[in-house]
């Protein structure tokens, strides 16, 4: 889980205020945020496939929004990209 104060600092370094919790970098940031740590959870807990199971769900719904913010901006998408060490396909 993500602590609040974590939250704060990825709002303020990837939206456009303090309040941007929607935007689509914002959202990238959090689940990649998630991923990470479920990733560590997995390496220690290899049979944990519930875990493993939300890890692939969190991981298709960041893919969903990085397509979106391609065809949106790519700018953005390779911005975002570049700073949270996304592979790009």
């Amino acid at each position: 889980m993500l602590s609040k104060k974590r939250k704060v600092e990825i709002v303020e370094k990837f939206g456009k205020n303090i309040a941007d919790t929607g935007s689509t970098e914002v959202q990238v940031a959090l689940l990649t945020e998630r991923i990470n740590s479920l990733t560590d959870h997995l390496r220690k807990q290899p049979k944990d496939f519930s875990s493993r199971r939300g890890l692939l769900k969190l991981v298709g719904q960041r893919r969903n929004f990085m397509n979106y913010l391609k065809n949106r901006s790519s700018d953005s998408h390779a911005s975002v990209s570049k700073q949270l060490k996304i592979r790009i396909k």
